[in-house]
């Protein structure tokens, strides 16, 4: 019974491996196809008088917006709100990744993937995964 076990896992594993690959290329070909779609877009665009003296007006006053924005964030009270905005979103990393690890402990350790929050609201812990190249 162990072997039959076995076996069932092993060729599902196959098949997942085989359903991973083909979606992974899928993705692959889809994302080629949707920068080809893009390059002929800004194909169209660059093509259009109208559009190219719109995107010339606009880039002027995108480099005015910049160079009034730093004179801005140079100031003192900038500076500083830039640092504690930074100083927040490096803590809000570390409590997203330390509540992942938490997560992920309960789940094992309950059985369950639900769990009620301090306001009594059932939430469902979920996980996300994708494919990314193993460094060398």
């Amino acid at each position: 019974m162990a072997e039959n076990n076995n076996s069932n896992q092993a060729i599902t594993l196959v098949n997942i491996e085989s359903l991973i690959n083909s979606h992974d290329s899928r993705l692959k070909t889809l994302t080629d196809e949707a920068k080809t779609y893009k390059e002929m877009i800004n194909n169209l665009l660059e093509n259009d008088n109208e559009y190219v003296e719109a995107a010339k007006e606009a880039a002027k006053y995108g480099k005015l917006k910049t160079i009034a924005k730093k004179r801005v964030m140079v100031s003192d009270g900038a500076k500083t709100t830039v640092e504690k905005l930074q100083d927040i979103q490096s803590q809000l990393k570390e409590l997203k990744v330390a509540l992942s690890d938490y997560l992920a402990q309960y789940v094992t350790l309950s059985g369950t993937n639900q769990i009620e929050g301090t306001d009594g609201v059932l939430r469902q812990i979920i996980y996300t995964a994708k494919l990314v190249k193993k460094g060398e």
